[in-house]
């Protein structure tokens, strides 16, 4: 029974050769915004501009199934609930909750996001 001390080195050597190879590459970083659905244009539809927080103007684009009725008013809606602690918060101002929606952005970003459930997706961002 010579041959069993070799048998857990076999094994071993097995279990330790992947240690060298090349690392797998990893994933890329978590976006703030979530992706579009399949199908859905990336451009979506231009809705104007409003007033955002302290009156800044704010381009309006909605994605999915929304129109920019609805995108506008939300957005109208999410600056209008939207505090100075929260505007200025470290982590960035959100999230806020608008009927379906939830509305918010990351620090300094100038792109707020709102979307629902069902994907449905809107952007405001500072000009």
């Amino acid at each position: 029974m010579k041959s069993l001390p070799v048998l857990p080195a076999a094994v071993a050597v097995l279990l330790l050769s992947g240690c060298g190879a090349d690392p797998a590459p990893s994933a890329a970083p978590a976006s703030s915004s979530p992706a579009p659905a399949a199908g859905q244009a990336l451009a979506g539809t231009p809705c104007g501009e409003i007033a955002g927080f302290q009156g800044a103007k704010n381009k309006v684009v909605a994605r999915g199934k929304t129109d920019c009725a609805e995108a506008t008013q939300v957005l109208k809606d999410y600056f209008a609930k939207l505090t100075p602690a929260e505007a200025n918060s470290a982590q960035g101002p959100g999230p806020v909750v608008i009927g379906a929606w939830t509305c918010g952005s990351g620090p300094n970003d100038p792109v707020t996001s709102c979307s629902t459930e069902d994907e449905r997706q809107i952007d405001a961002t500072r000009s």
